[in-house]
């Protein structure tokens, strides 16, 4: 499996987090937000083929880009119509789907599910094409496992709210463990490759006292199976990092490989940055050391910048954390 992420958008212009999770026998994409023009860096197809969409927050320069993403998708079929957001985004959402004029729509099936993630639950509304969108249909809540939200077959999605006077949502993407075999140990001890193998994996299939190959399951696994951690991203933007947030965050992006999260002050702009409830370079890469992330991305940083001024950004955040970079094709 692997985790191929891209981050939309101009520097110094809206920004979106494009992520796709590759099993080897499927590839699963995700969208975070969805800023203006974000979307044309991708071929229709792609928008197309787009699962989930997770949204921080509903201010303009994270949600501009949405029409266009909801005018390729609205009539389409399945179960992967599902958006994803802070407190407060069904009543939003809903809004949007309302606000276009429905008169041809009866025949069409879609259905788009709607996520409210509170800190302990998650509520969700249904809402149908054929019903022009009129009415959200209110599910059950689920309750939330920790920070998880999501919890598919090869990845999961956690969230965390952060503070922007508002509710700034963060989500980290986690491939789940890969068992491998090792090929060497199943030779020492005789054993053919097969159809048994796969079974091996899935201790729900195979219980652990099940008899395989003339031995118990169990014990195949413990002197067969190598674990592999999976890759992991995590998305993080407009938010105030004080003392308490820093607490929540480092834990949680320990050991993360890629931190995309948002630079949009330089280190002298500090005042200015939490005024507005914002990071700087210095913020972001102490952030970074402190959890002890393979990588850093800098992205949504402030129009106020010229190209010089953003070289300089980086290099504060490089002072730091080595690793911190831009997006490819913003230019270092």
């Amino acid at each position: 499996m692997a985790i191929r992420f891209r981050v939309l958008g101009q520097a110094g212009w809206d920004n979106a987090l494009q992520v796709e999770i590759d099993s080897g026998h499927a590839v699963r994409r995700l969208l975070f937000d969805c800023g203006e023009g974000c979307l044309s860096a991708l071929a229709p197809s792609d928008v197309q083929a787009i699962d989930h969409v997770f949204f921080s927050h509903f201010h303009m320069d994270h949600v501009a880009g949405f029409d266009g993403f909801f005018r390729m998708n609205f009539a389409r079929d399945g179960g992967n119509n599902r958006i994803w957001g802070p407190p407060g985004t069904g009543k939003i959402l809903h809004h949007r789907f309302r606000s276009y004029l429905w008169n041809l729509h009866e025949n069409l099936g879609a259905t788009w599910r709607v996520s409210d993630i509170g800190e302990t639950t998650v509520k969700t509304w249904r809402y149908e094409l054929p019903e022009a969108f009129e009415t959200a249909h209110e599910e059950a809540a689920t309750v939330r496992e920790g920070r998880m939200i999501l919890d598919e077959e090869d990845f999961t999605v956690e969230a965390m709210a952060l503070d922007h006077l508002t509710v700034s949502m963060a989500y980290k993407v986690t491939e789940k463990t890969r068992w491998n075999i090792d090929s060497q140990r199943l030779a020492a001890l005789g054993l053919k490759p097969g159809p048994w193998l796969k079974s091996l994996k899935d201790p729900v299939a195979l219980p652990d006292e099940a008899v395989v190959e003339g031995r118990r399951a169990g014990d195949l696994r413990a002197e067969l199976l190598v674990p592999t951690p999976g890759d992991s991203v995590a998305y993080l933007t407009d938010f105030r990092l004080d003392e308490g947030t820093a607490e929540k965050l480092v834990p949680w992006l320990a050991g993360c490989r890629h931190v995309v999260c948002e630079s949009q002050y330089r280190a002298a702009d500090l005042e200015l940055a939490q005024k507005n409830y914002h990071m700087t370079s210095v913020q972001v890469a102490s952030l970074a050391r402190d959890a002890g992330v393979g990588d850093l991305v800098l992205f949504h940083v402030s129009g106020r910048y010229v190209r010089e001024e953003r070289a300089a950004l980086l290099a504060e955040a490089r002072d730091i954390f080595p690793a911190a970079r831009f997006p490819e094709g913003w230019g270092e």
